[in-house]
């Protein structure tokens, strides 16, 4: 009976290890029909080789890190698929009459929502509380502001992305629509930073000659189609980035297919989040690893309980 079992025990053992290696270390399990993952999470974490993977029944993420040497520039590659219901959304820190002015660690925010990936937004916080005119702001389709500038002024030029219901994603400039506007299209949140980068398939080629032309970290988030997303982030004022141009995202985002794709704040409140962590390299003025600046929100897609802890290091 003892031999039958460790019979049975050393087979498993080997079709275990056979499917291991036919799937190799951190790639995709099988996936159904819909490009999902039916076997509960998957989750690959590998910071040294820049890959980090997530696969649910209603969540597909890939992010690689990517490097180039002249010039130095380290950024990276998001691509989000997402089931009908799954949304990219503004998440804040605080969720009450304290939204704008109680502010957090992008990563804290992430775990506190235990949000599967996550960037920086549009740091709406920073013109409301100061005074300055805002853009037209939505959240959870309720009217935040409804000031804006008029077409391509100052940097940033307020040009907006509205979030729909249906998983899609559009971009105007900052003066295109009213808040009426987008409250008839539905819209849950409507960010506004700007400039919009692509819009229809093409390059606002415009802007980009004049806004974000120098080196920095930027970030950018766009669609491909309703429930594909893309997203770049580029490290900068560190030892291995240099950083890039607001174009270099437009480009890369292109690359990917998007339709449609706006540029979020940049510098140091640039940042991209994997289940709780600041997974790109940000400095302080010292020269030491450092987390983004403190926001009120972050632009977040995905839940999971597998999310790092609130006292684990960022």
């Amino acid at each position: 009976m003892r031999s039958i079992c460790g019979r049975i025990l050393f087979l498993l053992l080997i079709l275990l290890l056979g499917t291991a290696a036919a799937q190799g270390e951190g790639e995709f399990p099988p996936l159904n029909e819909a490009g999902f993952y039916d076997g509960g999470e998957f989750v690959y974490e590998n910071e040294d080789e820049g890959v980090w993977r997530y696969a649910s029944q209603t969540l597909w993420v890939e992010v690689i890190r990517r490097v180039d040497t002249k010039p130095n520039v380290v950024w990276y590659e998001a691509e989000i698929r997402a089931a009908e219901g799954e949304l990219f959304r503004m998440l804040p820190w605080r969720d009450d009459s304290k939204r704008w002015t109680s502010l957090q660690y992008p990563y804290r925010i992430a775990r506190e929502h235990r949000t599967v990936f996550a960037l920086t937004g549009d740091f709406a916080h920073l013109r409301i509380t100061k005074k300055r005119v805002p853009g037209i702001i939505i959240r959870d389709g309720q009217l935040v502001s409804k000031r804006t500038k008029g077409k391509n002024k100052a940097f940033p030029n307020l040009d907006t992305l509205a979030i729909l219901p249906d998983g899609g994603m559009e971009v105007f400039w900052s003066n295109e629509k009213k808040p009426e506007d987008y409250a008839e299209m539905g819209a849950l949140d409507v960010l506004a930073f700007g400039p919009w980068m692509i819009r229809d398939g093409e390059l606002n080629t415009t802007a980009l000659r004049s806004y974000g032309t120098g080196r920095a970290q930027r970030v950018g988030i766009g669609m491909a189609e309703k429930g594909h997303y893309f997203a770049i982030m580029t490290e900068g004022r560190n030892k291995r980035s240099a950083g890039t141009s607001i174009r270099f995202v437009a480009e890369k985002l292109m690359e990917k297919g998007c339709t449609a794709a706006l540029n979020l704040d940049g510098g140091q409140s640039a940042a991209i989040l994997f289940m709780g962590r600041q997974i790109c390299l940000v400095v302080n003025e010292k020269g030491n690893k450092a987390s983004a600046r403190k926001s009120a929100e972050i632009l977040a897609i995905g839940s999971s309980a597998m999310c790092a802890p609130q006292d684990d290091p960022f």
